[in-house]
């Protein structure tokens, strides 16, 4: 039977391993990624409950982070028509 050099089978044996790894890292990565966005979804959902919440108690707002201070947000009234004229 005739084979390569020792050298030779050590340095590719040496790639696949690496190769290897690199796929095994990169199910890892996939796993993680997954479950965050995962979380990222359960969070946006209760950010949502708690927007609508905070609506139903103070109606809509614009609210400072830094200190919890808000402003009513002006309801648009779209009953009125807006006319533009345009010169062609």
């Amino acid at each position: 039977m005739t084979k390569i050099k020792k050298e030779q089978l050590e340095k590719i044996q040496g790639q696949q391993g690496r190769l290897q790894a690199i796929f095994t890292d990169i199910g890892a990565l996939e796993a993680r990624k997954h479950e965050a966005l995962h979380a990222q979804a359960a969070i946006s959902q209760e950010i949502n409950i708690t927007k609508k919440e905070l609506e139903d108690e103070y109606g809509a707002i614009n609210i400072d982070m830094t200190d919890g201070s808000y402003t009513s947000i002006e309801e648009k009234d779209d009953t009125e028509l807006s006319v533009v004229k345009s010169i062609n």
